[in-house]
This record gives C-alpha cells, structure tokens and sequence, in this order.
C-alpha cells in the first residue's frame, strides 16, 4: 500500500522569552511530520535552526523533495542516502519508526533491543538575562539535580556566581553558546572550578575548535555545535570530551544511534541534547539519553503548552510520555 507524507509548520508559545548569546525567541518553530500507509500513522517533530542556516521554508522543501520517494517505500536507511543530516531527516526519520513500532507492534525500545525506558534527570535551563533575574530563575529551581545556565562573554562569572549563591546544591551546566575565545576560557576556568562547575558546552565558535588542541581545561568541555556526525569524532576527542548529541543534527534517531556507538569508541562521553520543542521531538531522544552521562531535554517545560499525553517533568526528572504517544 502505497504511504502519504504531510509535513506542516506548527509553531508552540513559549512562557517566557527565551535568550541565549545569539538571540532571543519567543516562539518555537516545529516541522510536523505524518506518514500514513492507510491504517497506522507515524509522527516526528524537528525544529530548523538558523545556527545551521535551516529555515521554515527550507525544512519543508527538503522535506517535499524526498516525498515521491518516502510514499513509494523508502526506508530509513535509503532515506540517509537521499537526505544530508538536518531537521528535515530528522522528523522523517523518527515517523518512519514511529509508523514501524505502530505496523509491528513492537516498540522501538524493543526493536533496538534495549530495556524499557526509565525516567531521567534532564537539565533545566535558566535563560541568559541579568544576574538578578537569573538568580530569581534560579531560586525556583534550587532543588533540582541539575541546572544549565547560559551566558555570554559579557561578565558571565557575575551570572554564575549570582545562580549559585541561591542554588547551591544542584550540579551545573554552563552553555556560552560559541561566545567566548581562548583567552575568555583561560582566564576564566580557575572561577568556574571555584563555582563547581560540573560541564562547559561548547565555549568556543566551531571554527576555533583547532584553538582547543593542547589547551588544559579544569572543566570537561562538551562539543555541541562542533559536533553532528560520527566522521568527526576522532577529531573532537582531542578537544572535547563530551558531545551533545542532538536528532536535529544527526539527522534522525538511527543516525544517533550510531553516533552514540562511534562516540562511546572514541572515548567520549555522552550528552543528550535538544531544540525548544514540544514532547513529540523529545520521545525519541528519551531513547538515546538513557545512555548519557548529562542529559538536556527540557525543551517542552520552556513552552505554554506541550502535546497532549507527552512527557511528564517532575523536579528535574523527566518520564517518558504515555504509551501511543510515539514509538
């Protein structure tokens, strides 16, 4: 039986602006994805990201120009040897397993042959503002296993500094988004080791990353915007030892799946990251984070309402959503 893709933009409201070093949004802009084959519908969720140079437009472009094939059958892999890494692949990609687990019965859990999934600790992300209001953001969440902070190169100490004085306990990310140089870092580490800083993502631009050879950090660095797919993982195990690992930039759960193995070989540790997105993008993540040592998948508790059924975060801890709801 011949299957019918659709892909629409459906965008979801944040509760708050939401601002990192490059920019500030106030809504999340997802590609929604259904493949049909008549009886079972399978959904994926991807965001474009302009750090990439990905737009509304352009997902759904690439989206349209694989649908002959994705309607005559294409499979996941043929769909890696049609599609480069991206949002686009991505959503494709996780409603083509979302439609396997449906015809089959069989959850992707199962069909990867992994044990049923467990509830994780995931990141809450406190958004880059004024110390003040960032310690305001923070005192809600002292409690929490695990806080991510974004900063900027603009006094990032006195945020941080700010943040930890009200939330002494919980373990911390920091996030300047590619905003600092070399010497920033430098000059920098002695007081984040003093802040207890427990992982610093992706400090640098990713065409700096060459500047991180040699260098002695005091805190484990995690390549985030440096690192898509497994070709470059040797290189990045010389400057980081964590990477991020996110589906809209492998391109889909299977492509994950095999970063996380080529990543585990190369000695790195692992991250699970996300885009600001609704519960159906973070499912299939769930997947991958049961692996990782750090997990950020906070994206739907940043919106004013989530899908229906979807993940559930409670305290920093975030269960997988209701049976159905994907995969």
């Amino acid at each position: 039986m011949l299957r019918h893709l659709s892909a629409t933009h459906v965008p979801f409201r944040l509760k708050r602006p939401f601002r990192i070093s490059r920019g500030t949004k106030t809504v999340a802009d997802t590609i929604f994805v259904e493949v049909r084959d008549g009886e079972n519908i399978g959904r994926g969720e991807s965001v474009p990201y302009a750090r990439y140079n990905e737009t509304i437009e352009s997902v759904l472009a690439q989206i349209q120009a694989v649908r002959a094939d994705i309607e005559a059958g294409a499979d996941r892999q043929r769909l890696i040897e049609i599609m480069s890494p991206g949002a686009a692949r991505n959503a494709i990609d996780c409603a083509l397993w979302d439609l396997e687990a449906k015809q089959t019965g069989v959850s992707v859990v199962d069909r990867i042959g992994w044990e049923k999934l467990k509830p994780v600790d995931t990141a809450l992300t406190i958004s880059l503002d004024t110390p003040e209001n960032m310690a305001a953001a923070a005192q809600q969440l002292r409690d929490v296993p695990l806080l991510k902070v974004k900063v900027d190169a603009s006094d990032p100490i006195a945020a941080l500094r700010a943040v930890r004085k009200v939330a002494p306990n919980p373990r911390m990310i920091v996030d300047p988004n590619e905003s600092w140089s070399i010497e920033q870092l430098g000059s920098w580490q002695r007081q984040l080791v003093d802040l207890r800083v427990d992982l610093l993502e992706q400090p640098l631009p990713a065409e700096n990353d060459a500047d991180l050879e040699g260098f002695e950090s005091l805190i484990p660095l995690a390549a985030d915007e440096s690192g898509h797919v497994t070709d470059n993982l040797g290189q990045l195990a010389l400057r980081y030892d964590y990477v991020n690992i996110k589906l809209d930039k492998t391109g889909g759960l299977t492509t994950a799946l095999e970063m996380l193995e080529a990543a585990e070989r190369e000695g790195l540790g692992l991250m699970m990251g996300c885009m600001v997105s609704s519960s159906l993008s973070i499912a299939p993540a769930l997947i991958i984070a049961q692996r990782c040592t750090f997990v950020d998948l906070d994206g739907p508790t940043l919106l004013s309402e989530d899908r229906e059924n979807g993940v559930v975060e409670n305290g920093g801890t975030m269960a997988p959503p209701q049976p159905g709801f994907w995969g």
